[in-house]
C-alpha cells in the first residue's frame, strides 16, 4: 500500500486530468483508508455545475486554491461530500471523491456505517465516503500534502482502465462527462440531475 504522499504539484492542474489521477490513490483519515474508484471533476466560472461558478463565498473559497487542500460540503441538510483542490491558487477547481473500497480500518468503517451489508457498500457514494472516514465541515480546509495533516492522500498505482460519463445529479450540465471510475464493486449507481443540485 502507498505510503507516498500525492504532492501540490502533483494536483495544481485541471481538475478533468487531476480526476483521473486520484483514482487508485488513498485517502487516509481517522483510523481509516479508502482506495478511491469514482470521481466527478468541477471547473469554476467556466462550469455551471460547479459551486465557483459565481465567485468566491464563505463556503467555497478552499476552491480557490492553492491545490492539496480538502474542501467539505453539507448537502441536502444531512450529507458531507469531500473534494480534493486543484489548479492554481486564485482559480477555482476541485474534484468530488464519489466512493472508494476500504483498504484498511475496515472493523472501524462498520463501526461507522453499521447498516451496510458488505465491504463495497461502506464507501459506495460521497456521503458514505465521508461517513467512513469520519469527515465533516470541521475538516475542511486541511491540507492533504501534509504528512502532519489528520486527512492525508497518497499516491495510488495508475488505473488499467478508465471510464468517464455524465456527472450524478447535477441540476445543470447534466451530459458533461466528467465523472470516471474504475472496474470496482464500490462504484455507485449513476442517477440523472435535473431537479437538484448535488456538486462541488
Amino acid at each position: 500500500m502507498s505510503s507516498r504522499l500525492l504532492t501540490r504539484e502533483e494536483l495544481a492542474i485541471d481538475p478533468v486530468d487531476a480526476a483521473q489521477l486520484l483514482l487508485g490513490s488513498f485517502l487516509e483519515a481517522d483510523g481509516v483508508r479508502v482506495r478511491i474508484v469514482e470521481v466527478e471533476a468541477y471547473r469554476g466560472g467556466d462550469d455551471p455545475a460547479s459551486h465557483c461558478y459565481r465567485g468566491k463565498t464563505p463556503r467555497n473559497e478552499v476552491m480557490f486554491g492553492p491545490a492539496g487542500f480538502l474542501y467539505v460540503y453539507f448537502v441536502y441538510g444531512m450529507h458531507f461530500c469531500a473534494n480534493v483542490v486543484t489548479l492554481t491558487d486564485g482559480v477555482p477547481g476541485a474534484v468530488l471523491l464519489r466512493a472508494g473500497e476500504v483498504a484498511s480500518g475496515e472493523d472501524v468503517a462498520f463501526s461507522r456505517r453499521p447498516a451496510s451489508r458488505s465491504a463495497a457498500e461502506l464507501a459506495k457514494g460521497p456521503a458514505r465516503l465521508c461517513k467512513v472516514l469520519g469527515l465533516d465541515r470541521s475538516q475542511n480546509g486541511l491540507d492533504l500534502t501534509s504528512a502532519d495533516s489528520p486527512v492525508r492522500l497518497y499516491a495510488g498505482e495508475p488505473a488499467a482502465k478508465v471510464y468517464a460519463g455524465p456527472r450524478v445529479g447535477v441540476a445543470v450540465a447534466m451530459d458533461v462527462p466528467w465523472r470516471f471510475w474504475i472496474d470496482s464493486p464500490a462504484v455507485s449507481t449513476y442517477k440523472r440531475g435535473g431537479k437538484r443540485r448535488s456538486s462541488a
